[in-house]
């Protein structure tokens, strides 16, 4: 038996797999790797794929100093500023995006968190969105607390969102305005009151795979089941603008190296995704079952349209999954 089958039954059979074995399927052949990914996806998810769509309900002017982001006071960036969005336009976008076929809803604003005033004026947007729709709503907004996250779930949200982004070694290469352990922390805050949380990373930070296997088993520890992958958009004035910009095949081999690490979870292809020839078609079959439609923050996404076709032709069937 190839150790890769040998390594895959014993995912099937419910078994976790350690680090080195994580790190020892990387340099497997990637063929064979992503199908193997893309059978361990089908047996714990069958064809359900959780397709979101992003409103940013805030934009720049971020205190915080993540060298990817082009909302950092940090740095010149062409990025959009504007203070919280109104009710009005968040309602309507939900509504939009239901009626298109989208079945989660995430409102995202800058910053490093929210005052328990605008924690209220976004309450009163989610109400709003409870009275006329019925998306589910996700929210990030940064590293609140658990009185915070209680108020959100109260009036209505079922998600928060807070990516680790890399892992605890790289972290303070990617941000020192604040810590990977605040992240954690907020994470653990979200959950006490029974929220779910999504949470994951960027790839092309400058991090290696050792790094994002890291990240991941981080993530299984404290039980996520949703994990976006995101890919680096190199952006014009940060400090990472001129860095590489990731191969389809090193995103294929990332997602199915954490289909293997968390068989069950929705790993959702997020911001980055359309700098991919093909739009992410491929990392769909190597083991990711999620992903954000439409535009992202401060870049161009891909049409809801283009994607209900693209699912429709790979044989999934959009539905809230890990609920």
């Amino acid at each position: 038996m190839s150790r890769l089958k040998e390594i895959k039954n014993k995912v099937l059979d419910g078994k976790l797999i350690s680090k080195g074995e994580a790190l020892e399927i990387c340099e497997l052949p990637l063929q064979k790797l992503c199908a193997a990914a893309n059978e361990i996806r089908e047996f714990f998810c069958g064809n359900a794929f959780d397709l979101c769509a992003i409103i940013n309900a805030r934009s720049g002017k971020c205190s915080e100093n993540c060298k990817y982001c082009a909302q950092s006071s940090f740095y010149q960036t062409v990025a959009e500023e504007y203070t919280l969005l109104g009710t009005d336009a968040i309602v309507e976008q939900a509504k939009y995006n239901e009626e298109h076929g989208i079945l989660r809803y995430s409102m995202v604003t800058s910053g490093k968190r929210l005052s328990d005033a605008e924690v209220d004026q976004m309450c009163d947007s989610i109400r709003a969105i409870r009275k006329v729709s019925n998306i589910a709503l996700c929210a990030s907004f940064g590293l609140l607390d658990q009185t915070q996250f209680a108020k959100l779930k109260a009036a209505g949200v079922a998600r928060i969102h807070n990516n680790l982004e890399t892992s605890r070694r790289n972290f303070p290469n990617v941000c020192t305005t604040h810590t990977y352990e605040d992240k954690i922390a907020a994470i653990r805050a979200a959950q006490q009151v029974g929220l779910s949380v999504c949470s994951g990373g960027i790839m092309g930070l400058g991090e290696t795979m050792e790094d994002r296997i890291d990240m991941v088993l981080d993530l299984r520890e404290i039980a996520v089941r949703s994990i976006p992958v995101n890919m680096l958009n190199p952006i014009p004035g940060t400090p990472y603008a001129n860095n590489r910009i990731l191969a389809k095949e090193e995103m294929c081999r990332i997602v199915a190296v954490f289909r293997f690490l968390i068989p069950a979870a929705s790993i959702r292809l997020a911001g980055g995704r359309g700098l991919l020839s093909d739009k992410g078609r491929q990392c769909f079959l190597s083991g990711a079952n999620a992903a954000i439609s439409g535009d992202m923050l401060t870049t161009a996404g891909i049409s809801i349209e283009q994607d209900m076709k693209m699912l429709d032709e790979l044989g999934y069937k959009v539905a809230l999954w890990n609920r």
